[in-house]
């Protein structure tokens, strides 16, 4: 009977299942931002990010930018490290936790799901365009790979005005926290850290995102981990 309860609890089909629906309502989230009046609103509450920050003191993103723009190459490696390595390594470190059947499992996807329902309400009721639409900036995924992240079916399969705060930045914390606590290397386990910092420094030298979207990417990761440790 309990060989019995294991497997159904690492059920691929039920994992499947929630990860289609949670990508479902993410989708769904986004319909009402691809009409032109959502695509202003969310032009103008990015330019209150950028206020608030300058405000703060915290508007350093242009300046790092014009750090590496001059490293094409660099600059290159990064564009395809926000395509793809964020949540390439999140889903990847869970499919392997799963294959391993790893206690750490349902813990982990937990705070994963948590994440991404837990930044809907703030997508939906603040649309915020990413720096790369703003004047000051430059779109190194058009400028140095030529993929345009706004036009065609790519677009239709993401949310490109849902930059506050990070899914990326909070991706990274969640995943971060599980390389840390079920890695056997001694030296991952000691690097796991460094990896929230990295992805704010990719999407800020991408132009994806703003400071305060990584703080508040970092605060939902934070809680999502907490909310699924406190779940069981």
């Amino acid at each position: 009977m309990r060989l019995r309860r294991r497997k159904a609890r690492f059920s691929g089909r039920r994992e499947a299942a929630i990860g289609l629906g949670v990508y479902a309502v993410y989708l769904l989230a986004s319909r009402r931002k691809r009409s032109e009046a959502g695509r202003l609103e969310a032009a103008r509450n990015a330019e209150r990010v950028v206020a608030l920050e300058r405000r703060l003191a915290l508007h350093v993103e242009p300046r790092l930018q014009a750090l590496l723009l001059p490293r094409r190459r660099l600059v290159a490696v990064l564009n395809v490290a926000y395509v793809t390595l964020n949540v390439g390594l999140t889903v990847g470190w869970l499919m392997r936790l799963f294959r391993r059947r790893h206690p750490d499992f349902h813990r982990l996807r937990r705070a994963a799901v948590l994440t991404t329902l837990g930044a809907q309400p703030v997508f939906v009721l603040f649309p915020c365009a990413p720096p790369r639409t703003l004047d000051g900036f430059v779109d190194t995924i058009v400028e140095v790979s030529g993929l345009d992240l706004d036009r065609g079916l790519i677009a239709q399969l993401y949310d490109p005005l849902a930059a506050m705060p990070s899914i990326h930045v909070a991706y990274a914390v969640v995943t971060a926290a599980g390389i840390a606590g079920a890695s056997e290397s001694p030296l991952v386990r000691a690097v796991a850290p460094a990896y929230p910092p990295l992805v704010a420094l990719i999407v800020f030298a991408t132009a994806n995102h703003y400071v305060l979207d990584a703080l508040a990417g970092a605060a939902l990761g934070g809680l999502a981990l907490r909310v699924s440790r406190a779940l069981g």
